[in-house]
């Protein structure tokens, strides 16, 4: 039986980085669940690589057609963006192990649908500080900088991803992320391939 690998972690953690580095790793064949969003696409990013973009009018299609397993939205500067994870017939767990990125709560909707012994959650922790720093960078970097967004998403963050979310949702699976991705993303598939034996 195969295992879904849930990475979470604050924004700028690192958790984008880490996801790209496990997936490329052969010897851990893992594939790919893009979840979906309404919020606009960033320049840097490809429809289907790190969401599915889609419309307000397809999103609710997708929840009338009882696929959607877990949705968040997210009252922004901007308006209401929408996250979720949808049941699109991609997933083969008698065959195959699968990473997805997500929050807390989407972690534990993922894990409720599928079975805890098959949902396993992998969070990336980083010093308050350096994210700031990072989320800062990436920002400078876009076409039309979100300043608003980004702090409203860093203060979010506090409360996502308190300790008392952490343990009520029985996450222990913690590996630190300060200093280099690299070394996170070892440490992360050693514990992957522990897990497959």
């Amino acid at each position: 039986m195969g295992s879904i690998y849930c990475i979470m972690g604050k924004s700028s953690s690192g958790k984008d980085t880490i996801f790209k580095l496990l997936l490329e790793r052969e010897d851990l064949k893992l594939n790919r669940i893009v979840s979906y969003t309404t919020r606009p696409i960033r320049s840097s990013e490809k429809p289907g690589e790190e969401y599915n973009f889609v419309s307000i009018e397809e999103k609710d299609k997708l929840i009338e057609a009882g696929k959607v397993i877990e949705i968040r939205k997210y009252d922004t500067v901007h308006g209401p963006w929408f996250y979720f994870t949808v049941d699109d017939g991609c997933i083969d767990l008698s065959n195959n192990d699968y990473i997805i990125i997500g929050t807390v709560e989407s972690f534990v909707k993922i894990r409720d649908y599928y079975g805890s012994d098959n949902v396993l959650p992998i969070y990336i922790e980083v010093d308050d500080g350096v994210r700031l720093s990072r989320a800062l960078e990436r920002e400078r970097r876009q076409e039309n900088p979100k300043y608003e967004e980004m702090c409203r998403r860093f203060l979010a963050d506090q409360q996502d991803f308190s300790p008392e979310n952490i343990k009520q949702a029985r996450i222990t699976n913690i590996f630190n992320n300060d200093e280099d991705s690299d070394v996170t993303c070892q440490r992360i598939a050693m514990f992957i391939k522990n897990r497959k034996g």
